[in-house]
């Protein structure tokens, strides 16, 4: 799940948000552990990977499997 940030970053900026709303969306206070997933300096738990796959409607796996690339 090493490119799980580059993929959030893309799935965010596909949807034209910023980290801030992202960060609200996910129910984080801060945007700043949004800038730690995307620049993969922290890795989500497996709650919050199911909670952005949710939210962007793709599958977990896509997000999860370094190898597969988002559509």
């Amino acid at each position: 799940m090493q490119r799980f940030g580059e993929k959030l970053r893309l799935l965010r900026q596909r949807r034209g948000m910023t980290m801030r709303e992202l960060a609200d969306v996910l129910g984080f206070r801060s945007h700043g552990f949004i800038g730690d997933l995307e620049s993969g300096r922290k890795h989500p738990s497996l709650e919050l990977a199911v909670r952005v796959a949710d939210y962007f409607e793709v599958p977990l796996d896509l997000l999860a499997r370094d190898n597969q690339e988002l559509p």
